[in-house]
């Protein structure tokens, strides 16, 4: 079996079971594109089998998300699952929260939580804080599409739209949205409504699979193709077979990134330099 699961997470279960659940009906290698928090729910694709190497390929892809963030506390984790750390008792109201969403919409310098897999010196940063290690995470470049107010839905607690690139932490607008509005703000619920093209609509609950066998499933999978948008290269049968056996000749293809078959299979993403193509990753 080769391609995507769109697994739809519940909140409360870790993405690493999600994978799990698909690696055992499947009995082949499995890896998720881009994990959600525990607390998180929403759209966790799983490579299955070679599929899986097309991962660098997604992490660019746009995702969106609707969060809830409350306003007036602060916590180690930037999370409603973390302990209390600061607190302002200062809610802002609609108004002052649309007035500066504007300022969170581009290319953004945005801080890491320390409670995230980012690496320092080895070692993952939530290992490092939960040992209670003092470290510090340098800012990066992210891209916020959109970041727009939805509702207020508790007494502290507002809800938002994002569209983001990879890598963005919504935890982290979180806090930083807080610190815009001269108090503290927290992650309190998520959901990832879309992944690149995966969405709830070709998605499939936990629940729903967690059962079935590996013949049931793979009515849901969706082809290893369909996850990169490259423009398509078709080898005819004696390019292919060149190609397999390491003769890199020019054929006049237009320099690029492409999605190559041979025929109808798909066989990985290839680049073409002054017409000469070589394969980046085969999943064949």
């Amino acid at each position: 079996m080769k391609g995507f699961i769109n697994v739809i997470k519940p909140a409360g279960t870790s993405s690493a079971f999600c994978v799990s659940v698909i690696k055992r009906i499947t009995g082949s290698p499995c890896g998720h594109l881009g994990t959600l928090d525990p607390m998180a729910a929403g759209v966790l694709p799983i490579g299955v089998g070679k599929a899986s190497r097309l991962f660098s390929y997604t992490l660019d892809k746009e995702k969106e998300y609707v969060a809830e963030f409350r306003f007036g506390f602060n916590t180690d984790t930037l999370d409603v699952t973390g302990k209390l750390t600061e607190q302002s008792g200062i809610i802002p109201n609609e108004s002052e929260i649309k007035a500066v969403l504007s300022e969170f919409i581009g290319d953004i310098s945005q801080i890491p939580p320390k409670y995230s897999a980012k690496s320092v010196n080895g070692k993952r940063g939530y290992a490092l804080a939960r040992a209670g290690v003092d470290f510090s995470l340098p800012p990066k470049t992210v891209r916020v599409s959109e970041f727009s107010f939805l509702g207020r839905v508790g007494e502290d607690a507002f809800k938002f739209r994002i569209r983001c690139g990879g890598g963005t932490y919504i935890r982290a607008l979180a806090r930083d949205l807080g610190k815009a509005l001269n108090t503290f703000a927290v992650m309190s619920a998520l959901d990832r409504v879309k992944s690149g093209i995966f969405n709830y609509g070709n998605g499939v609950y936990l629940d729903r699979i967690k059962n079935l066998t590996a013949a049931e499933l793979e009515k849901y999978l969706i082809p290893a193709d369909e996850a990169v948008n490259y423009d398509k290269l078709v080898l005819t049968d004696y390019q292919a077979t060149r190609l397999l056996n390491g003769v890199y000749e020019n054929y006049g293809f237009k320099d690029g990134v492409f999605r190559v078959y041979n025929g109808k299979e798909f066989w990985g993403v290839g680049t073409v330099t002054g017409g000469v193509l070589k394969m980046n990753t085969y999943v064949r």
